[in-house]
């Protein structure tokens, strides 16, 4: 069971406590320095009960926390431990904590692809030889999509640097479909990852406020303005920006969201349901025949209609007539691609066959 934070922070007190023999510890002073620890971390005032502390007690000589801690009572009052070597920091983990370990360190190995960023390394090869000592030969049972063949992962740790000491760069970049490269100023503000493509955010210096994410892939070189004054954006925060939107495009905290409304037939709608196209998606309506229609609250861009042309032939875009419409000119684009094709699919009953076995 996870154990909370305030949980794990009045463990290691109480464990730093019964570790200092210089003193004797009553129940009320193993309280009150777990109300001086969580003050301290968390700048809390709110107090902590004798039952809480009680019970605290009980778990670390429990075995659920993975250990047995050999806390004692000597004359019905001072609370110690009856082996003065032992500290739940040098306890074994268990199989299920080494576990946990490899599954982590599996998460962060997923990230090996974007190059080697300094400081990191060294901690996901401690954590691994740790987990491989303890339970050698047991394979990861996490796995994550990774593509480390994709231009640009080995730009990540120099515009993480750049992001974290508020460096301002100068950028090369090629857009798709350009002849050219341009070159510009940039403050660097954030990194995001999107359907395995990465994107850095920021603001050119000849764009007033307005946000910018560059691919990855399309940056062709990079170096560092030292002499030039970086500059934040009162326009962006990260915690909040991604929050109306399907992806990346967004230039401005001013443009209003949209009520985009579809509806989906029986084959796509649980799918649908499930896994929501956005954090505002709601269900507003189902039918007999399993169809469902769903409301999204975000910006129309270039992400939510590549997303919805993924169930192409399966969902009709009721609103806004804007979204409805590039909807419809991509159908018409698809269907004029592959009307002419040699391999055109021609027979009636291969099509039937076809959307009787949907991809899923």
């Amino acid at each position: 069971m996870p154990l909370n934070r305030n949980a794990q922070l009045r463990y290691r007190t109480i464990d730093r406590c019964l570790r200092n023999t210089y003193r004797q510890w009553t129940l009320d002073d193993l309280i009150e320095a777990c109300c001086d620890a969580l003050y301290d971390v968390e700048g809390s005032t709110k107090g902590i009960s004798r039952r809480t502390v009680q019970l605290d007690i009980q778990m670390m000589r429990s075995g659920k926390l993975g250990y047995y801690a050999p806390i004692v009572v000597s004359r019905h009052k001072y609370y110690t431990y009856s082996d003065s070597t032992f500290s739940i920091s040098g306890n074994p983990l268990s199989e299920e904590d080494v576990r946990t370990l490899k599954d982590a360190v599996s998460m962060l190995q997923s990230l090996s692809g974007i190059g080697r960023m300094e400081g990191y390394e060294d901690v996901i090869s401690k954590l691994d030889d740790k987990a491989a000592a303890e339970m050698d030969g047991e394979p990861s049972v996490i796995f994550f999509d990774t593509n480390s063949r994709l231009r640009g992962l080995e730009l990540i740790p120099e515009l993480y640097g750049a992001i974290r000491s508020r460096k301002t760069l100068r950028i090369s970049y090629r857009p798709f479909r350009w002849s050219h490269v341009d070159s510009f100023e940039f403050f660097p503000y954030a990194l995001k990852q999107y359907n395995l493509r990465w994107f850095l955010f920021g603001r050119k210096s000849t764009s007033g406020y307005n946000i910018s994410n560059l691919a990855l892939d399309r940056i062709e070189g990079i170096s560092d303005m030292c002499i030039a004054r970086y500059e934040t954006s009162p326009w962006f925060n990260p915690a909040t920006w991604f929050d109306n939107i399907v992806g990346v495009s967004k230039s401005s905290p001013s443009i209003p969201t949209e009520k985009v409304v579809i509806k989906a037939g029986p084959d796509d709608a649980p799918y649908i349901l499930t896994k929501p196209l956005h954090s505002s998606q709601r269900t507003t309506g189902t039918f007999e025949d399993g169809s469902m229609t769903f409301e999204l609250e975000v910006i129309p861009n270039r992400e939510l209609l590549r997303l919805l042309m993924g169930f192409a032939g399966g969902i009709e875009v009721i609103s806004p007539a804007s979204l409805r419409e590039k909807y419809i000119l991509r159908l018409q684009q698809a269907i004029s691609l592959h009307s002419d094709s040699p391999s055109s699919i021609s027979s009636s009953s291969t099509l039937t066959e076809s959307k009787s076995r949907p991809f899923r």
